[in-house]
């Protein structure tokens, strides 16, 4: 799920795992059984979310919807082995036109002919995705946990009827970032919801109690009041893949350019596809999917993602 770090694109600090399916955890906790330290707990899921995170075993197709300030889009992905498919469907739940088609599977067909552009899309994500994992990385020492109360998953949250263990978390006095990526964390509390039985995270929910700069302020700044939310969920077969993403950030970037984000993102309509397919494979995927769509009325459809 690193990859769907890539789409979110500007801030690099939420949830990342991976729909990467892995065996039953070694440790499981159940209502019965007394709880591990805070610390711990949150450990061994970020320990399990790492190790999904560099497992490329399970690759999906799946859909996105995205509200934020300048409307409404919806796109279609591929996960595959040498980058990210992506072809948008829809504009303000109205179809796209066919100039807007040609261009899109114009710009598809441009990176499948040019190995140097698609190379360049690679390298990009990599570097996204390890930026994000640096932050997963560094949650159990960044923060300091404490239990709260527990809640029920749902369908798009967790596991649909597990249990999830709520813990606060606040910034840790004796972190020090080793880089700018981890500055934001310093400046942030909130929740983590995890699943103690699977060993991975279902929710972050972050808000920044106070400015945050990056780089010694050279970089830029975010302002108080910022806020995340991540949800993870279960697909079924033991691998698991972000349902939802909300940001909600203002501040600036070099001192001068201005940043707004308000934006709130469901993925949806997860399928397997082959974990050795191809760029070009993955191209021809999202065209027969748009096609299918099409044809039932579904580029436009969101009730679904509504719901959330």
């Amino acid at each position: 799920m690193i990859s769907r770090m890539v789409i979110a694109g500007s801030i690099v600090f939420f949830l990342a795992g991976t729909g990467a399916a892995l065996p039953p955890a070694a440790a499981q906790a159940s209502s019965a059984e007394p709880l591990p330290p805070p610390a711990e707990m949150v450990r061994a899921a970020v320990a399990r979310e790492v190790a999904a995170a560099n497992d490329n075993s399970v690759k999906h197709m799946f859909r996105e919807y995205k509200k934020s300030a300048q409307g409404s889009q919806t796109r279609i992905y591929v996960e595959t082995r040498e980058a990210m498919a992506g072809m948008t469907i829809a504009y303000n739940d109205k179809p796209l036109t066919p100039e807007q088609l040609q261009g899109e599977e114009g710009r598809l067909a441009s990176l499948v002919r040019n190995p140097q552009q698609l190379e360049r899309k690679r390298r990009q994500e990599k570097e996204e995705a390890d930026h994000t994992l640096c932050i997963v990385k560094a949650l159990p020492d960044a923060f300091l946990f404490e239990y709260d109360v527990s809640e029920s998953g749902t369908a798009s949250l967790g596991r649909e009827g597990a249990r999830l263990l709520r813990l606060k978390f606040r910034p840790n006095p004796t972190y020090h970032p080793p880089s700018h990526v981890e500055e934001v964390l310093v400046g942030m509390r909130g929740v983590v919801l995890i699943d103690p039985e699977a060993q991975r995270i279902a929710r972050i929910d972050g808000t920044l109690f106070k400015e945050v700069t990056f780089g010694w302020g050279i970089l830029g700044h975010l302002d108080r009041g910022g806020h995340f939310l991540v949800d993870q969920q279960g697909l079924g077969d033991g691998s698991w893949d972000i349902s939802r993403m909300s940001l909600s950030f203002s501040g600036k970037i070099f001192l001068f350019k201005n940043i707004a984000i308000r934006s709130d993102e469901v993925f949806s309509n997860f399928q397997r596809v082959p974990a050795d397919t191809s760029f070009a494979e993955g191209v021809q995927m999202l065209k027969a999917e748009r096609a299918r769509l099409a044809e039932g009325g579904a580029e436009t459809a969101n009730a679904e993602n509504s719901a959330h």
